[in-house]
């Protein structure tokens, strides 16, 4: 990604020259803070990082709410940006700030070139500074890296300059492709304590899958892992929309979270639970959690920053893979085990689970008026398998964990609940689908709003995102919350926020096709239609909030009776 700048101007040359060679694929963007969230979606897409330039100043600080999110997210993402030399260095000289400060807390590492300017560095240095930079972006957790470049004066090169240094200079050898392997052959000695990491198989348990936070290079051998252990342990699977947890895996529990408390019983001697990344956005999920007190790990993928923000567990940071290798010189030869049926309390859970899709199946039909829990469970069941789907933070990914059952994991589902904003989500949605083709962003009016300059991003045939906006006029999730005001305005005022946008409008000026979806009945259709667009597309649905929270309360409660009664709802 190349933002534009003048002190910048060495690199963009330099980009526009590996471009042109095909050594990268050069993005331009006029938006800093747009581009870096671009970039993080090209990052999390590929599990290697993408790189943003800017010039100096305050290009610099509009980086930071990106690098947070892939601090938050574990995400690569390099930042390389463009500084005056010492020399100009506080003494008022325009445009010069303390830019080497700005993004400190939240990178894995800061580098910089020589402070008199990168003129001076021997070749040599500047591959070993360029190599430091990319081993540390993708070290255990991954994340942003910021190398900061003072340049000076002459910025602006000669055609016959440039050509000298092409001639002179091996662009190829500042390419790097390769992610740092992990090493994951040896067992770390200090991790092998039994009674702190241990979990026994052969005692009722359960596994609780949160949003995935680790890179796609890590995915296969952590869903391979999980299936190892669930075949051993037969455990019921409790699985995020975000937990990157495959359909096909056996034993989830498709309905979990509308089945907390009631639902969901725990043995009288407890569960041992096995949680896997950070902590699903579900309250039910925290209270329940508080209740199966037997014992609690928590598995991370290389992060150790403590994820458990109940205190209920033990955290082991070194991925899922390598926990089951250490579990499995401490367990006695495997035999055949029994399967999720031979657990009593899980027995239960199926048939639970069962009452739930058998009611949602006749109470969500795909007609009438537009809501936001019918479109969270046909959204889904309506799009391709493997298609890739964005769910924006805040009200959509709530409504995929209760209304969507496991649904969602028969595709990649993103969310980018690291930081857990709306800052960026169209740039993130924009950089996925550059990488992953075909992809669909489910958000809110005032996330999309927010990040509007992600629309600049497109053209006719690229990126190949549908984005279906639920326009709730605002923040339709405080409406879900115990807050109280004098007036609907005065909520609207300090809450909610609704905006005059015309959003059809906007994107209209951008060139990009758009439709309204008038009711439940056209969402297919509409569907049909915005995927057989060769090029970014908006498909717009306006709902009520009030209407939904009644509707969601309904909902529950019915659930909780029938539940209760244990009878077919008709």
């Amino acid at each position: 990604m190349l933002c534009p700048g003048s002190r910048s101007a060495p690199l963009a040359l330099a980009a526009g020259k590996m471009s042109a060679a095909g050594l990268l694929k050069l993005t331009t963007a006029i938006d800093e803070r747009s581009a870096a969230f671009l970039a993080l979606g090209i990052s999390t897409a590929l599990g290697r990082a993408a790189a943003v330039v800017t010039t100096s100043g305050s290009a610099v600080a509009n980086l930071l709410p990106a690098a947070v999110e892939a601090d938050r997210s574990c995400q690569p993402l390099l930042l390389l940006t463009a500084d005056r030399p010492q020399r100009l260095k506080d003494c008022g000289s325009n445009q010069t700030v303390n830019q080497e400060e700005f993004l400190l807390s939240v990178c894995r590492w800061f580098g910089e070139g020589p402070r008199e300017g990168l003129h001076i560095i021997s070749d040599q240095s500047l591959k070993n500074l360029i190599n430091k930079a990319w081993r540390l972006a993708h070290h255990h957790p991954s994340g942003p890296v910021h190398l900061n470049l003072p340049l000076e004066e002459p910025l602006h090169a000669s055609l016959t300059e440039q050509k000298e240094v092409l001639i002179a200079s091996d662009l190829s050898s500042l390419v790097i492709s390769q992610v740092p392997k992990k090493d994951e052959t040896a067992i770390p000695k200090s991790e092998l304590a039994k009674d702190l990491f241990f979990l026994d198989p052969f005692l009722p348990g359960v596994i609780v899958a949160g949003p995935w936070r680790g890179t796609a290079t890590q995915l296969i051998p952590f869903q391979k892992a999980l299936t190892e252990w669930q075949s051993l342990s037969g455990w019921p699977v409790l699985a995020d929309p975000l937990s990157a947890v495959n359909q096909k895996q056996a034993g989830l529990i498709s309905n979990w979270e509308l089945l907390l408390p009631e639902g969901l019983p725990v043995p009288t001697q407890g569960l041992q639970v096995m949680r896997l990344g950070p902590m699903s956005s579900s309250r039910n999920l925290e209270t329940w959690l508080q209740t199966c007190a037997k014992k609690q790990l928590l598995i991370s993928e290389g992060d150790s920053r403590k994820l458990d923000p109940l205190g209920l567990s033990v955290q082991w940071s070194d991925g899922l893979n390598m926990w089951l290798k250490s579990q499995l010189i401490n367990l006695p030869k495997l035999k055949n085990k029994n399967t999720i049926e031979g657990f009593d309390f899980a027995k239960e859970w199926i048939i639970n689970d069962q009452v739930v899709d058998d009611f949602l199946d006749q109470k969500l039909l795909l007609e009438g008026a537009l809501n936001e829990p019918a479109l969270a469970y046909w959204l889904p069941r309506l799009l391709p398998e493997k298609l890739p789907i964005m769910i924006s933070a805040s009200t959509p990914i709530r409504d995929w964990i209760s209304f969507a059952g496991s649904e969602p994991l028969s595709r990649r589902c993103f969310g980018f609940r690291g930081a857990s904003g709306i800052d960026g989500t169209l740039s993130l949605g924009m950089g996925l689908s550059l990488s992953l083709g075909q992809t669909i962003l489910v958000t809110g009016d005032l996330a999309l709003l927010h990040d509007s300059n992600g629309w600049l991003f497109t053209d006719q045939k690229e990126p190949p995102l549908l984005v279906l906006l639920i326009d709730n006029g605002g923040g339709g999730i405080f409406q879900q919350l115990d807050i109280e005001t004098s007036s609907k305005d005065k909520f609207n005022e300090l809450f909610a926020m609704p905006q005059k946008v015309d959003q059809i409008s906007l994107v209209k000026a951008h060139g990009i096709p758009s439709r309204q979806i008038a009711c439940l009945d056209d969402l297919e259709g509409a569907l049909e239609w915005g995927l057989s667009q060769t090029g970014p597309a908006l498909l717009r649905v306006s709902t009520c909030p009030l209407n939904d929270v009644e509707l969601r309360n309904e909902l529950r409660n019915q659930i909780r009776m029938c539940l209760g009664d244990h009878v077919d709802i008709a």
